[in-house]
């Protein structure tokens, strides 16, 4: 077998990690014999440290994976924690027809690598035409808490990662203000291609790309979803109700706990309303087991 040249093993072991950094997948191990004495490593985002036309040099910081939330015991009917939980979640009606998901059914062993291998170049979809990259998703592959946005923008279309633009640092600080890292929580999108001049996704778009997403949430098996915004939430609830006659209420899908918000997008034009996003990602956290710091807000 030939022996790679130290720049060229450089640019294989670079194109290889940021190849499961698309995919959302960031945990690696330093040595497999140590796996039993040695806490596990977190890669972050990569930080650029030379860049020209023909090259790319990209180093990778390792920080201690984040400890897992404790799952939250069972509650009596007296707590406070069950009264934001009801045990019978009313759902918005579905519309008429058949279901995007029918066909997609919980699958045995599905990972997020095979998700990202089965969506491959994408062209399902007219999207394809004119997007930059597709955009996968980011963070934990094993998160409890899921957040789905409506599209990628166009920050998150050069960049190929969802929420890096104004909307994406309001939502960085949403997640850190409920005592999280981006890093411990799992953000993707309904459609995984910018929508021209960042207009809403089209039925055809949705019916495309809505598979995979429902795919990605059974990989990860969270404890709970949160739909940012009226596109994320009608998508996998199946209604054309507005947002508001159900934001904030626990509902089901699939077996999920899912909450609808409003979309980081629509506070920064709306400001007032954080106060309401702010309760809805309390009852969030009280689901998770987290801490509740009074006067905290996003």
């Amino acid at each position: 077998m030939p022996t790679l040249l130290p720049e060229a093993l450089e640019k294989k072991l670079t194109a290889r990690l940021r190849y499961y950094q698309d995919l959302g997948i960031h945990q690696f191990y330093r040595d497999p014999a140590a796996r039993a004495s040695a806490a596990p490593r977190l890669l972050t985002a990569p930080v650029v440290v030379q860049a020209s036309p023909d090259a790319r040099k990209i180093v990778y910081e390792e920080t201690p994976l984040p400890k897992q939330s404790p799952r939250p015991q069972p509650v009596g009917p007296g707590s406070s924690l069950a009264s934001t939980t009801p045990s019978a979640p009313v759902l918005p009606p579905r519309l008429p027809g058949p279901s995007l998901f029918d066909a997609v059914n919980k699958l045995s062993g599905d990972t997020l690598l095979k998700v990202r291998e089965d969506l491959g170049d994408c062209t399902r979809c007219k999207l394809h035409k004119t997007r930059k990259n597709i955009v996968f998703a980011d963070g934990h592959p094993k998160a409890e808490l899921v957040f789905v946005g409506e599209g990628p923008g166009a920050d998150e279309d050069a960049q190929g990662l969802p929420f890096v633009g104004r909307a994406g640092k309001l939502l960085n600080q949403m997640i850190e203000a409920m005592g999280l890292r981006r890093q411990d929580v799992y953000i993707c999108n309904v459609v995984k291609c910018r929508p021209p001049e960042n207009r809403l996704p089209e039925k055809d778009e949705i019916a495309a790309c809505s598979p995979f997403l429902l795919r990605q949430l059974d990989a990860i098996s969270p404890k709970v979803i949160v739909c940012l915004g009226a596109c994320a939430a009608q998508t996998l609830l199946e209604t054309n109700r507005g947002i508001s006659q159900f934001r904030g209420q626990w509902l089901d899908f699939r077996g999920y706990k899912l909450m609808a918000t409003y979309h980081p997008a629509y506070l920064l034009r709306n400001p007032s309303a954080k106060a309401e996003v702010w309760k809805d990602l309390q009852k969030v956290m009280a689901v998770l087991g987290l801490e509740v710091k009074k006067g905290k807000s996003a």
